[in-house]
């Protein structure tokens, strides 16, 4: 038995091969059903497909046959790889001064007498391994099989491109899963360590106001409460932005069965609202079973905003809600500033305003609106915005329940 030709550049087609990721990776059934086909355009009761290591070959797929892996040296998968044309037929390996005393022609069980294979071909020119078929008797392939199994074999390559890219996506996803924990653990450090500062400035704000009570002037009594008014500002950032990136935790949340009139009026309570306004629940009240914990804090956003940016003596907020199969639709309308068209999608993004100034003379961090279309696509759903200018808001979203 002759020894398989190892090919010239064996250190380029190894790293090739290394660099497809498909050495002892799991079964699919998309190999397999190459090898099937591969046995009925040829009639052969064996088909494999195999990947030629340095020292071994692996077969990552099989019909017909049981088989993981063979040594390299015997294999004749590796005689394909190294034969000039990269192809290799047999008819009769007890009859080829090649192969006559080949052991697996010698086989008690099932000897490989007939071999045909063609090999795999990597974007780089190299043969990473083979498509082949096995007879255990004397046969014969013509050119039309021949021509099926080159045209399966690149059906392989395709396979093993997409196994690839399978890989490097997951690799993808893995660093940018790693960098929005940094990122997350990051902005948590950050918001943390600020609050406390800000908190002592406040107060000392305060103090110093108490202290000096009729000493200071118009002016440094104006310095002061800008000061105040800043930090407050600032602290409202921060706590947006770590709600912003604790939002991934909070979709997590387990899904609970809670009365939607009841968490509403739950959400108003929490607003603390110090003007004139009307707020008109559902008049269909739901009993949903949900993530509670995010849909409070996408419904705390949007009214919130309702009652921010509101120019009018009294604000009228209604919401709505409807249930279509497994869908809830809510409706949040308010008769506020209203929000110019150009900047329907804008608003939606982190750190984007429409530049308004709120009620109480501050303007927006553009955080609280990228935080709710991040809770809502987390929970399967989308939402849209209409609006008029100076007649107020309409958000319309969805979840899944």
């Amino acid at each position: 038995m002759i020894a398989p030709t190892i090919p010239l550049d064996e250190p380029q087609r190894l790293e090739e091969l290394y660099s497809f990721g498909i050495l002892d990776s799991e079964n699919e059934v998309s190999f397999n059903q190459i090898t099937e086909l591969a046995c009925q355009i040829t009639g052969m009761p064996v088909a494999l497909i195999s990947f030629v290591d340095k020292d071994k070959v692996w077969f990552k797929a099989s019909s017909g046959m049981n088989i993981c892996s063979a040594d390299r040296n015997l294999s004749m998968c590796s005689h394909t790889v190294g034969a000039k044309d990269h192809i290799l037929i047999v008819e009769n390996l007890l009859k080829d001064p090649r192969f006559f005393d080949h052991p697996f022609a010698h086989a008690t069980s099932k000897p490989v007498i007939f071999y045909a294979g063609v090999c795999l071909i990597g974007p780089k020119g190299n043969p990473l391994g083979t498509l082949c078929v096995i007879d255990h008797k004397p046969n014969t392939i013509n050119s039309e099989q021949l021509k099926g199994l080159k045209t399966l074999s690149g059906q392989v390559m395709k396979l093993l491109e997409l196994h690839k890219s399978n890989i490097d996506l997951k690799e993808a996803q893995s660093r940018l899963r790693r960098k929005n924990e940094k990122l997350k653990e990051f902005a948590g450090r950050v918001s943390h360590d600020m609050k406390m500062p800000l908190s002592n400035i406040i107060v000392i704000t305060d103090l110093l106001r108490s202290k000096f009570n009729g000493k200071m002037d118009q002016e440094t009594n104006d310095y002061l409460s800008y000061l105040k008014t800043s930090c407050f500002h600032l602290s409202d950032f921060v706590e947006g932005l770590l709600d912003h990136y604790q939002s991934d935790d909070l979709a997590r949340n387990a899904n609970e069965t809670f009365d939607l009139n009841q968490l509403l009026e739950d959400i108003v309570e929490l607003l603390s609202i110090k003007h004139e306004c009307e707020i008109h629940l559902p008049e269909d009240n739901h009993e949903l079973l949900c993530n509670r914990a995010a849909l409070q804090q996408i419904l705390l956003n949007l009214i919130g905003n309702a009652l921010k940016y509101n120019d009018k003596d009294v604000t009228v907020i209604n919401i709505d809600c409807n249930r279509i199969g497994d869908r809830v639709h809510f409706e949040i309308r308010d008769n506020g500033m209203g929000i110019p068209k150009e900047k329907y999608e804008d608003i939606f993004q982190l750190f984007s305003t429409v530049g308004n100034y709120d009620r109480n003379g501050n303007r927006g961090n553009g955080i609280g609106l990228s935080t709710v279309l991040k809770l809502i696509e987390t929970l399967g759903g989308h939402i849209s915005v209409s609006s008029e200018l100076g007649e107020g808001s309409c958000f319309k979203f969805d979840i899944k329940a």
